[in-house]
């Protein structure tokens, strides 16, 4: 560790590690960036290269897939452990070639299983990957965009309003500098900060004067020296002793709740089951054999292989649509979107901001508005150009009209600056301009400035109302005179005096109109929450056909209680300034009364409401914080995008329902039907290896759903789990299932007088021909193939399950697998059933969804609630944190909040 002593000036570092943050937070600024071997001026691009090799990535954790952990995922099911056991008992009992036979299949299903799940894993590294976060860092005295992995102790990087600090730092530069520091001591409001060093041993929650890893800028800004990154920062000592996992997503829930209601199934079979054949003096190792063959076929084995491979590969596609999910389960809560509130900047309009002139009294007062204004720009230079900041003063700074009043503003010095907030609006600076004079300048929303002046010219005023009834975005600049002042806390409170307005064109995006018109095909409300100007959302919600579009402001909101707020915003579609907390107060309103609540957003005043909804979306391009809010991140901010992710995340959810609905009914059936024959039958209708094979290649088959169609009905409105839904497939498909198989039964036994061998044969063939050939009738609520075609994929695999089916009593492992050759006439009468079979299915299909169960209210209440529980404790929990390996870090910050 560094030690507090200043080296000599001369003196080289082999190898710079890190300052300890509370040694640093009690030395002076000039004290640390000596010990780190850096300047006010940062370091240089060669030395930062050096030591971000030898120190490795400013990392808190990976997504790194481990095939360790997905195999211990395949070996806990208990069934298989027991099923293992008890094959490994019969071989010492002379069960010699039924244990083999038994192992193997267990083989081949684990390794099945494990190769998707593990490919999966592999989607969900590639997906973390493209998910950074950029932040701007001085090096070789000039200020540039970098990513904060590459950040190394010793850089000198800027603070600004929303940024997730991205390491340990001590500041060196603060004005207003407030940092909300809750994910490390739990404090909920936000800390002061200062350059001022404080005393030796301070806590954690009293360094005023160091921004540490993972707090948020909650408002000013600051310039600070990293002095700790990675795992030696505060929040990476405290991430790594967490072992704590996310909460599961609703998704996970869905298929817990499924996955119980198997297993009371199961057990209550295999009980049944187990007790008819001890008590029909069978012998007990075949008993139990059987009955927990019976238990893993009712059990869909490759359940978290169909749905990992589904998410895997819609993973990839959203990717290709631009869309990146931080976990893949996150995608099935897409397509439960119902309601979609976004903001206007970027999604309806280009998010491309011009400035396109100044409006004043006359054009010395409209020239010196925008000298003015760009003396408040909060803006980084370099040469000559803004490479970071505020969009309105980056597009201010920019524009080639502004080029001379540039070159005046250079000579207006700032002396002290209350930076820009969502509660104020306005950013006020204290400038001594170049006649020595000192004022104070405010700018921002029209609104917020005009209530402070004096005086406000009808002209002016009237400017005003015709640039908001066009749609623009307009910035107001006004002045007051300070005296001698060289503080603004020292200013009197003087009216300020308006000079003009900056006008700002953001022009509505081509594809708008249709990207909305898409959603509200897909079920979709979309709803417009800005902090602009209630006349110019409207206008641009009118352009885009959104006709009934009725505004509330900030202020309608706090007049409402929540049941007056939920029947307002039902009619409403435009909120317009609103602060950061009554966007997530109208968010939680509305999941109230519905669930599937989606927010877009890219903004700090986002990062409450993104929290607040059921699923937060934002940008690429958005503030730190607002991405670590998000569970789904857009490369482009665009509503068409959006409109991608939620039918690939309903037609997913499609996809993994067939193959539950598939596994309940089938499986339910063949086991029931197992159990009634083992009840009348001298002997075991299927011994346990035939039915640990008919259920390897069923599901093997099965792993092609998800590159299946999905029919547009069924993506479009918003999917969500029904266990109860289930389980009536189940009791009403299962026994259909089981009436062939008894006619199976029949036929064999009494046409063609079948041997146990033949016996078992012809039902092994009959199980898996109707259980694999009923995913066609199954995958779709139309009349199959007629108006609703297969993928080539699945029809292959399925058709392919079956020929084997058919081929294995000719086969040379015949005699090993305990098969019979079958007379053709059966294969005659297995093609009549299988006819028969599909059409009572279509006949009972018809029938069962002819009244579809709808969401109810205590579902929609109960899912939000999960998941807003998830996110609470995902942004108070970092999880999934990996440990650290000396030398080449394992860890990655981008992802450290979730």
């Amino acid at each position: 560790m560094t030690t507090m002593v200043q080296p000599p000036a001369s003196a080289a570092v082999a190898r710079l590690d890190h300052v300890d943050v509370v040694r640093a937070a009690a030395s002076t600024t000039d004290e640390v960036l000596a010990a780190l071997g850096s300047s006010r001026h940062g370091l240089t691009g060669e030395e930062a290269a050096r030591r971000l090799q030898s120190l490795g990535p400013n990392a808190v954790r990976s997504h790194r897939a481990r095939g360790i952990a997905v195999l211990a995922r395949q070996l806990s099911s208990p069934l298989l452990l027991l099923l293992a056991v008890t094959a490994t008992a019969s071989y010492f009992v002379g069960e010699k070639t039924d244990a083999a036979i038994i192992g193997l299949i267990l083989t081949a299903s684990i390794g099945l299983g494990f190769f998707n799940e593990y490919r999966a894993e592999k989607a969900a590294e590639a997906l973390h990957s493209q998910i950074s976060h950029d932040c701007v860092v001085r090096r070789d005295g000039h200020p540039a965009r970098c990513n904060v992995v590459q950040l190394v102790p010793g850089d000198l990087v800027e603070l600004r309003l929303g940024q997730v600090v991205p390491a340990d730092a001590r500041l060196v530069e603060a004005s207003d500098l407030e940092c909300d520091e809750a994910v490390l001591t739990g404090e909920s409001m936000a800390s002061p900060k200062s350059t001022e060093p404080v005393p030796t041993g301070s806590s954690l929650a009293d360094l005023t004067s160091c921004a540490l890893m993972g707090t948020v800028v909650q408002s000013g800004s600051a310039t600070a020296v990293v002095v700790a990154t990675g795992a030696q920062a505060e929040f990476g000592r405290i991430a790594l002793d967490l072992g704590e996992r996310q909460p599961p997503t609703d998704f996970q829930v869905g298929l817990q709740r499924f996955s119980m209601l198997l297993v009371k199934v199961a057990l209550a079979l295999t009980s049944v089951i187990f007790v008819v054949n001890v008590a029909l003096r069978r012998p007990l190792i075949d008993a139990l054999l059987f009955s927990l063959a019976i238990a893993v076929g009712i059990s869909p084995q490759l359940l978290p292989a169909v749905v990992s491979t589904s998410l895997a590969a819609g993973s990839r596609r959203l990717a290709r649509m631009k869309v990146l999910v931080k976990r893949l389960v996150c995608i099935e809560d897409l397509g439960d979107i119902a309601v979609l509130f976004t903001d206007k900047t970027g999604t309806l309009t280009d998010g491309r901001v011009q400035f396109i002139r100044a409006e004043a009294e006359d054009d010395t007062h409209a020239y010196t508005t925008v000298v003015y204004g760009i003396a408040c720009a909060d803006v980084s230079v370099d040469s000559g150009r803004a490479v970071g900041g505020n969009a309105l003063d980056v597009a201010l700074w920019d524009s080639p009209a502004t080029l001379v009043a540039r070159q005046r503003a250079a000579s207006i010095h700032r002396l002290d600056v209350s930076p820009f907030d969502h509660t104020r609006r306005t950013i006020s600076v204290l400038v001594r301009d170049e006649t020595g004079a000192r004022l104070v300048v405010t700018k921002g929303a029209p609104e917020a400035v005009l209530a402070q002046c004096d005086s406000v010219p009808d002209a002016l005023q009237q400017k005003l109302d015709r640039e908001f009834a066009a749609g623009n975005r307009v910035v107001a600049v006004a002045t007051a005179p300070a005296g001698q002042a060289s503080r603004l806390a020292d200013v009197d409170s003087e009216r300020l005096h308006l000079q003009g307005l900056l006008v700002f064109l953001d022009p509505i995006k081509p594809d708008a109109g249709a990207a909305l018109r898409r959603l509200a095909d897909l079920g979709v409300t979309v709803k417009i929450v800005t902090g602009d100007n209630a006349a110019v959302a409207t206008r641009v919600c009118s352009e885009l056909g959104l006709t009934e579009a009725a505004a509330m402001t900030g202020a309608d909101v706090d007049a409402c209680d929540d049941t007056r707020l939920s029947e307002r915003i039902a009619a409403t579609t435009v909120f317009a300034r609103v602060s950061p907390e009554q966007k997530a107060r109208i968010v939680r309103v509305t999941r109230q009364r519905t669930g599937g609540v989606a927010f877009l957003g890219d903004g700090v005043n986002d990062a409450l409401a993104l929290h607040a909804a059921d699923v937060g979306i934002s940008v690429d391009s958005g503030t730190d914080v607002a991405k670590d809010a998000a569970d789904v991140i857009l490369l482009e901010k665009d509503l068409g995008v959006v409109a991608n992710g939620v039918v690939e995340g309903r037609r997913i959810f499609a996809n993994t329902i067939k193959y539950v609905l598939m596994g309940t009914s089938s499986n339910f059936g063949n086991m029931f039907s197992a159990a009634a024959a083992s009840a009348f039958l001298s002997f075991l209708p299927m011994l346990p290896a035939q039915i640990l094979l008919n259920n390897l290649l069923y599901d093997t088959s099965q792993l092609a759903i998800p590159t299946d169609r999905v029919d547009d009905e069924q993506v479009a409105r918003p999917s969500h789990w029904d266990v109860d839904m289930i389980k009536r497939f189940m009791l009403f498909f299962g026994p259909i299932s089981s009436l062939f198989d008894f006619a199976t039964f029949g036929v064999m036994l009494w046409v063609f007088h079948a041997t146990h061998s033949t016996f078992r044969t012809g039902w092994f063939v009959e199980s898996l021909a109707t259980q694999t050939l009923i995913i066609f009738a199954i995958r779709t609520r139309r009349v199959p193939f007629f108006r609703s075609t297969p993928s080539r994929p699945l029809a292959a695999a399925a058709i392919s399950v079956v020929v084997i089916a058919s081929l294995l009593p000719y086969s040379p492992l015949a005699g090993t697998l305990g098969f019979q050759r079958l007379p053709v006439t059966f294969f005659l009468a297995l093609a009549a059933m299988v006819a028969a079979y599909l059409v009572l299915i279509e006949w009972a299909k018809s029938w069962f969804f002819r009244a579809p169960t709808a969401p109810t209210p205590e579902r929609a209440a109960s899912t939000s609630t999960r998941r807003l529980h998830r996110r609470a404790a995902r942004f108070s929990a970092r999880q999934d944190v990996q440990p650290v390996r000396k030398g080449r870090k394992s860890l990655d910050p981008r992802d450290r909040t979730g």
